[in-house]
């Protein structure tokens, strides 16, 4: 069964630390089994030099800058954490498909969403998959919009390639329950 592990500012995550896990920076626990375990991920991915790997400082950055992207609405940089060639797919839909693919994409819910804000909640290692745990809350007041505010949660299931870059996001969140907030609102605190 593959190692896992959870970085989080919650106090389960720091609870886990009296578990066998290490605080490593603001925020971040992680056992040294699983620490080691991402820089194998990393070398089995493609990559062996110490510069493609993704250790747990630079994966908590490199989530970091992806969530900034997103608040920042800057499509064009969202998709620059991704290859060249990959993908991003929400919900099972057709993916998107290279960077110009995966920043109109993400252009969609900055335009809809104007004041758009994603947090990011939590990372958690799971085999060769990083799971990026989100939230989104925002106003539907693009072209067409309803005006109403959302507020809903999230993940992507990241694999990454050679260089340490997003070869793959598999999006998910409970697209019902967005539908609902979109078309009757949300009390955001």
């Amino acid at each position: 069964m593959p190692q896992s592990r959870r970085f989080s500012h919650t106090r389960q995550g720091r609870a886990a630390a009296a578990s066998g896990r290490h605080d490593v920076g603001p925020g971040l626990l992680v056992s040294w089994a699983t620490a080691l375990a991402v820089v194998v991920l990393a070398a089995c991915a493609g990559g062996s030099s110490p510069d493609s790997t993704m250790d747990d400082q630079r994966l908590q950055d490199f989530a970091t800058r992806y969530t900034a992207a997103w608040s920042n609405h800057d499509a064009a940089g969202v998709a620059s954490f991704f290859s060249e060639q990959g993908s991003l797919t929400i919900n099972g839909g057709a993916p998107a498909v290279g960077r110009e693919a995966i920043a109109a994409a993400a252009q969609g819910f900055m335009t809809a969403f104007p004041d758009a804000l994603l947090e990011m909640d939590s990372l958690r290692a799971d085999g060769e998959t990083i799971e990026y745990h989100w939230t989104f809350s925002g106003t539907n007041t693009g072209p067409g919009g309803t005006g109403n505010r959302v507020r809903f949660s999230g993940f992507e299931a990241w694999t990454f390639d050679a260089a340490g870059l997003v070869r793959q996001s598999l999006g998910h969140f409970d697209e019902a329950e967005y539908q609902r907030q979109v078309a009757r609102g949300v009390d955001v605190p």
